[in-house]
């Protein structure tokens, strides 16, 4: 299923992606440094969600309490944990 997720305090707006099961696929980034973003996108291809959260959470960027990848963990941590209780 594909999701979407509105960012907060990072230079990305948006970050959409599909999750089946607890494999994340087809990762964008809208907004942010899109080179960085597009190589973070193809490392995390079929990554799982526990994996990007182990390597990712709490990620920050300069004096920002987050990142986009910090963002992108609460992302998919959100979106499998929804398609659960459905």
């Amino acid at each position: 299923m594909r999701h979407e997720y509105k960012t907060e305090n990072t230079c990305s707006q948006l970050i959409s992606f599909e999750l089946a099961g607890n494999v994340v696929s087809n990762i964008e980034f809208y907004g942010g440094c899109n080179g960085n973003l597009k190589a973070i996108s193809k490392l995390l291809e079929g990554a799982t969600v526990e994996e990007i959260e182990k390597k990712l959470l709490g990620n920050t960027c300069g004096r920002r309490p987050t990142s986009c990848t910090d963002q992108l963990a609460i992302a998919v941590r959100k979106a499998y944990d929804a398609e659960k209780t459905a």
